[in-house]
């Protein structure tokens, strides 16, 4: 039988050090991974020559091997990112986890599995909460215009509120939450792969169900894999 293989692609810098244990948490360890970063090799001058934002356009932000933050241009990145899963594919990548809850139209692949979070939580979460209220924290409050979109699924709109599971404190996430919950949140969902299951644990005390988008991600990935 032919070795399987999983291709994941961050906007940052691979490996995802935060993000690979709860993939690793739910795929086979029979299944080859193969990781990859946008950023890959790149310095922080490059980084900022090639992908910083310029004013008023849609934000992403992800993670450097180095631990820090760092705001991407949606619009320049998606270049980036299909140039990243073309060699994921000349790599022999039978399915391909792309580790970023942002919007990016158009992206494709010839023959591998595309999994693209996006496409799947917001779907997911609407059947979930039905007429419920949805509270989202999203990792920089630009996203939550830019990304606001992907949640036409929902019976209701989401309430926001924004903390970096990167540069941000745990407080910060938890004051999120507790802003969320007095609006009337009966739900939350971290909107970023970066949270992880520390930043859950640590909201879990308000009393409220909360959606890591990693896990999700991950488990559909099982799914479609096969464990």
């Amino acid at each position: 039988m032919r070795e399987r293989v999983l291709g994941t692609l961050t906007i940052g810098q691979a490996p995802r050090p935060d993000v690979v244990p709860i993939i690793d948490r739910y795929v086979s360890t029979e299944i080859r991974r193969v990781h990859r970063g946008v950023l890959d090799g790149l310095s922080h001058a490059e980084i900022a020559a090639r992908y910083r934002p310029e004013g008023g356009e849609p934000e992403l932000v992800t993670r450097l091997q180095d631990g820090t933050e760092v705001v991407l241009s949606r619009r320049r990145m998606k270049d980036g990112v299909q140039q990243a899963l073309t060699a994921l594919e000349a790599q022999g990548c039978d399915a391909i986890l792309l580790l970023c809850t942002g919007m990016f139209d158009g992206l494709d692949c010839n023959k591998a599995w595309l999994i693209e979070p996006d496409h799947i939580i917001p779907a997911m979460v609407a059947g979930l909460v039905e007429r419920r209220q949805l509270g989202v924290i999203v990792p920089i409050a630009s996203q939550i215009g830019s990304e606001s979109g992907k949640w036409q699924p929902l019976q209701r709109p989401p309430i926001f509120a924004a903390a970096s599971p990167y540069a941000g404190t745990q407080d910060a996430v938890i004051d999120a939450g507790k802003e969320l919950q007095a609006q009337g949140a009966a739900a939350i969902l971290l909107d970023c792969i970066g949270f992880t299951e520390r930043h859950r644990q640590a909201l879990l005390p308000l009393g409220l169900p909360v959606i890591l988008s990693n896990a999700a991600a991950a488990k559909a990935l099982s799914e479609l894999l096969g464990g």
